[in-house]
């Protein structure tokens, strides 16, 4: 997936694209549709003005907490002791005064507060921060995630008990972005800890998520320790990409796509592969190496389609089995198809179509059109890798959309193989919004 210049601020999973394809589509239905944009966060009332700051719940608003959800929603909250500001810890306490969890506190955001810990002897401090980094790379270490790679997603958000806090790893190259005012009032600590613990060459901050806008944070990136250098490379599985770290999507790469693509180079030898929204390439690249017969590969920016040329290049692979277009997706498929091209593999990994449930019904419209198509494109016995990374669509609804579009393809189309982010990017059970990217690996019969 990429996008052209201005870039619109991505989310800390995948953003939406602000230029063409679905992106501009969006930006009509957020003037065109009724659903409700989002709106400023309800403020509690003012509870003890001398008490230690805190957050008192309403009467029984404490289930999701009790079940280990991390979000605190503002109208869940009773009153407000003291005077915290955005990113203060304050203790969370039930309506009967027990204490449930310590959290960063922001007035500006519909989640009132985010958990970092639901231990009360749990003091808030830079060895605390310290210890929970130190224990996300342990356990990434411990399940061998940095064999094939030297590209890793270090720290999860949530997932790793570190609300708001994205740190990606390009070699020696960390991007940490933060998402959240807890994160934004921790940013020098977390930033020293970093650079204590992984010795990077270099720290640099992509803070330019839609989501901060929706925290009341200012966009913010630029180098925080260290200094970048002229070229950032990461290895995967035995590829090298080249990776913006300035001005890439994301914090400059897909990294939770890593199994995935592995997955479709193994199975695209002699096959004629479309990859769709390809971004810098890394699809086609293994599906090159995997010995595809061709690969024709889509996207709207023609700045993402020179990185993945010269991408092709850097590994040496065969670039006359490589197509490149510069298109806007969804009319490039139309075009396609009345071509009559059909094809043996096919990549679907689009932009975030909803990045909240608000947007669903038109984000199903627009999953639905792109996966028809794609099945229409396909050979018999080929195979369609489709992919959402859309907070605002579930697993369920995601699988009920394309079995509507196989239905209208007129096709029997059985799965596969269901797809998640890789390992680096884990999901805690109490935690389910953390599984954000969904995939299917379809065959048509």
């Amino acid at each position: 997936m990429s996008q052209t210049k201005p870039r619109t601020p991505s989310t800390p999973h995948r953003q939406s694209q602000g230029g063409k394809d679905f992106r501009k589509r969006v930006q009509r239905s957020k003037q065109q549709t009724d659903a409700p944009a989002p709106q400023p966060a309800t403020r509690p009332r003012a509870g003890n003005p001398s008490a230690e700051p805190g957050l008192v719940l309403k009467a029984d608003r404490d289930k999701s907490l009790l079940r280990r959800h991390p979000w605190i929603f503002s109208g869940a909250v009773e009153c407000i002791d003291g005077a915290p500001a955005s990113g203060d810890t304050v203790a969370v306490r039930d309506a009967s005064g027990k204490f449930l969890a310590w959290a960063a506190y922001n007035a500006d955001s519909q989640i009132t507060a985010r958990v970092w810990s639901w231990n009360e002897k749990d003091l808030i401090d830079k060895t605390f921060f310290r210890n929970r980094i130190a224990g996300a790379l342990k356990a990434r270490r411990s399940l061998g995630l940095g064999r094939d790679s030297n590209g890793m997603r270090l720290v999860h958000g949530e997932s790793d008990g570190l609300p708001g806090l994205i740190v990606d790893k390009y070699g020696g190259v960390l991007v940490m972005q933060l998402g959240s005012a807890g994160p934004e009032h921790w940013r020098d600590t977390l930033a020293d800890i970093l650079q204590e613990l992984c010795s990077p060459v270099c720290i640099y901050e992509r803070s330019d998520s839609d989501g901060r806008e929706l925290e009341g944070l200012p966009v913010r990136s630029g180098v925080l320790r260290g200094a970048l250098p002229d070229k950032v490379e990461v290895t995967e599985h035995g590829i090298l990409f080249a990776v913006d770290v300035a001005a890439g999507q994301k914090t400059g790469f897909y990294l939770d796509q890593r199994d995935n693509r592995a997955l479709t180079g193994t199975l695209a030898t002699d096959r004629d592969v479309l990859n769709c929204f390809c971004y810098t390439g890394g699809f086609s690249l293994y599906a090159l190496r995997g010995d595809a017969k061709s690969v024709l590969s889509i996207d709207s920016s023609q700045e993402a389609l020179h990185l993945a040329q010269a991408n092709v290049e850097l590994n040496g692979l065969d670039a006359s089995r490589a197509e490149w277009q510069c298109a806007d997706v969804f009319e490039a498929l139309r075009k396609l198809r009345d071509q009559n091209r059909k094809f043996d593999l096919i990549v679907l990994d689009p932009p975030k179509f909803a990045p909240t449930a608000a947007f669903a019904e038109k984000a199903s419209r627009a999953y639905k059109d792109i996966n028809l198509l794609g099945f229409k494109l396909l050979r018999p016995g080929g195979l369609l890798f489709t992919y959402s990374c859309s907070g605002g669509i579930s697993d369920d609804l995601f699988q009920k959309i394309i079995a509507g579009a196989a239905l209208d393809a007129g096709v029997d189309a059985q799965i596969v193989k269901k797809l998640h982010a890789a390992a680096d990017h884990p999901v805690l059970l109490s935690f389910p919004e953390g599984a954000y990217l969904k995939g299917l690996v379809l065959r048509v019969a």
